[in-house]
């Protein structure tokens, strides 16, 4: 299928900036460009009944969090009794990304899911490598189930998600916690997830230069994150390497035709799957990574949050 009209009309907008690369350009200013571009286009003015800032105490210091609420469930504990949660962890290759820049994504997810949303602010390399990301997901995951009742929550309706390198996280947590028992997700929502670092694909070669996310960067990211020494085989760096998928929760798993990340998430689905776990695949053949931060450029970017915030509730609803 042909790339969407649109989205190539942008990568050609796009190009036709002269900026320098994020392989050229200190961390900062990779955190600054990103954050510039999703206010740009990321969703306005979405509605929510509730937003409350709090940290959640981690291995490294306090970890920001910001919790949203949809209109209908504006207090603290809604009427109808603790609502279904997801725990989001945004991307941005483990360099970039934070609250604000996916404030208006996670908003969304509220809104159109009828659920709480909470993100996690985990930290960042280079300044923190891994597994400082990882270690901060997994804690905030933790604490907000130990402590569901008071954040309004349903401990038994609990989902995890993040796009791109928040995918990764989530994937990796839910196996995690899956070894470790105690808490118990219901649901995970991997959009756009980067599942092994230091593979090949045939999408990684096809896509590696001119569709939004380069081959490169994710490279270069990937060197900023990891030590040296790190085995990239782990499956607490590469998900996807994993020997054992059975009794993970169900998922949900969002995917771009023109993605250098395509393969490897469509593999991670397949695992799960092959693995008897139920999956719901959403392949938008005509789109680039991430597209669904495109949501002023793009209808289809809102649709697809869309689609994706009423599964994770209709899977929640039916935990």
């Amino acid at each position: 299928m042909p790339l969407d009209p649109l989205v190539k009309a942008f990568l050609d907008r796009a190009a036709a900036i002269p900026r320098p690369k994020d392989w050229d350009v200190p961390p900062v200013i990779t955190r600054q460009s990103f954050a510039a571009m999703l206010g740009l286009t990321a969703p306005r003015d979405v509605a929510v009944g509730k937003v409350d800032n709090f940290t959640i105490p981690g291995p490294g210091g306090d970890i920001r969090a910001r919790s949203y609420a949809p209109v209908a469930a504006s207090g603290p504990m809604p009427a109808s009794g603790p609502m279904p949660g997801l725990i989001y962890f945004h991307g941005g290759g483990f360099v970039a990304g934070s609250l604000e820049s996916h404030d208006g994504l996670c908003r969304l997810l509220a809104s159109e899911g009828g659920l709480k949303v909470i993100a996690v602010d985990y930290r960042l390399a280079p300044e923190h490598v891994f597994p400082a990301a990882l270690d901060d997901a997994l804690a905030s995951v933790q604490w907000i189930e130990a402590n569901a009742t008071a954040l309004g929550l349903d401990a038994g309706r609990l989902a995890v998600g993040g796009d791109s390198a928040g995918a990764m996280l989530a994937a990796i947590v839910t196996q995690l916690l899956r070894d470790k028992g105690g808490v118990k997700l219901a649901f995970q929502l991997l959009m756009f997830p980067n599942t092994q670092i230091g593979g090949d694909t045939s999408s990684l070669n096809e896509f590696a230069v001119g569709y939004f996310l380069e081959r490169r960067a994710i490279e270069y990211f990937h060197s900023l994150y990891l030590p040296a020494d790190t085995d990239r085989n782990s499956p607490k760096v590469s998900p996807l390497r994993a020997r054992d998928f059975t009794s993970l929760p169900p998922a949900y798993v969002m995917l771009a035709g023109y993605d250098p990340l395509h393969d490897e998430g469509l593999a991670y689905a397949e695992k799960l799957r092959g693995a008897g776990v139920k999956v719901t695949i959403a392949d938008y053949a005509d789109m680039v990574h991430c597209f669904i931060y495109l949501q002023t450029v793009l209808p289809q970017a809102h649709d697809a949050i869309s689609r994706a915030a009423r599964a994770v509730r209709e899977a929640l609803d039916a935990a």
